[in-house]
């Protein structure tokens, strides 16, 4: 009975002592987070598990969460040209495991947006679609952007999606599983597939 009870307590002191450092970890990533950022909302968490480049670009508002593997880019040089990014992530946003953001111009996420793991969002490539451009292996080409993402309040996104340049994504919009979005949508859609398209329209209530 006395091993037992001793194994309990060190079991418990061990737990507790991993909670403690757990959160010793997450204050030291927010205090990081509140210098390093554009903008930092309250309440906000960055995961241990993440690769951010240039967080002076990047604001993020209140109640944010993320899980592990979090990478967000803003690429202000690259081959010798200089860009202004910026990636403006609003209050309420939810994250789930590997989301990739990478921006040259310019990303802006509402508030209240969900996503599921494994997405990508670039408003960049690597080069346009150009005969001087496949001169270049892929890796060396010039950043190259169609223009801005833009994805509205309230916006649901599921698993494996890619978003890419040029794409604005109306409020209340659902995207559905692995689909690659290669043009705009307006409020209230449902949109699925390779390429995304329209499937249904939500109704809005009307008081």
């Amino acid at each position: 009975m006395n091993f037992l009870k001793k194994h309990i307590v060190n079991f418990l002191f061990d737990v507790l002592n991993s909670n403690a450092y757990k959160v010793h970890q997450q204050n030291k990533l927010n205090e990081w987070a509140k210098k390093s950022f554009k903008k930092f909302g309250a309440n906000s968490a960055i995961p241990e598990e993440h690769w951010i480049k240039n967080p002076k670009y990047i604001s993020i508002g209140a109640n944010f969460s993320a899980l592990y593997h979090l990478r967000l880019e803003a690429w202000d040089r690259f081959q010798g040209e200089t860009f202004n990014p910026e990636i403006v992530i609003g209050d309420g946003v939810s994250f789930n495991s590997d989301v990739h953001i990478g921006a040259i111009n310019k990303i802006i996420i509402g508030n209240n947006v969900l996503m599921a793991s494994r997405i990508y969002i670039s408003d960049h490539s690597h080069g346009d679609i150009t005969a001087e451009a496949l001169q270049q292996i892929p890796g060396m080409r010039p950043l190259y952007s169609k223009g801005p993402v833009i994805i509205e309040d309230n916006v649901w996104i599921g698993e494996g999606v890619c978003i890419l340049p040029g794409v604005t994504i109306g409020e209340n919009s659902i995207i559905g599983a692995n689909a690659v979005v290669n043009k705009s949508f307006p409020k209230n859609s449902v949109i699925a597939g390779i390429p995304a398209r329209l499937i249904k329209t939500l109704e809005e209530n009307r008081l």
